[in-house]
């Protein structure tokens, strides 16, 4: 099992950067599929970026591909997410979530897909 905790969300003025960081707990963290999700105001939790086990995949939603980078650090039990260009749309909370995974499976980019959350960051960009 393991448990996440996300940080480094806050409020950003457009075209500005945010680091999402995402800290876990628990053993074998190279066994998860990591991924972040993000939700804004009556709408549905969606995918932003996903990475396999060992970092060698990575997926990006269409509106975010070439501004955001997702990164993990089997080190050290993290996840991050640099946001770049960031636009008044990006303003959601985003999430953290893994699944077990064996290695060479790519990655997830559905919700029902990961098993485990963290309890969410808010991203607020102004225009």
């Amino acid at each position: 099992q393991v448990q996440l905790v996300e940080s480094g969300g806050g409020l950003v003025q457009a075209g500005g950067s945010l680091r999402l960081s995402c800290a876990a707990s628990g053993r074998s963290f190279s066994n998860y599929a990591l991924g972040w999700f993000r939700q804004a105001p009556g709408k549905e939790r969606d995918i932003v970026a996903a990475i396999s086990n060992s970092g060698d995949a990575a997926y990006y939603a269409d509106s975010v591909k070439g501004r955001f980078t997702i990164s993990r650090d089997n080190n050290v039990n993290t996840i991050n997410l640099q946001m770049n260009s960031l636009k008044p749309e990006d303003t959601a909370v985003y999430y953290c979530a893994a699944r077990r995974a064996a290695t060479g499976t790519g990655f997830w980019t559905t919700r029902r897909d990961y098993d485990y959350w963290g309890q969410g960051t808010q991203v607020a960009v102004s225009s």
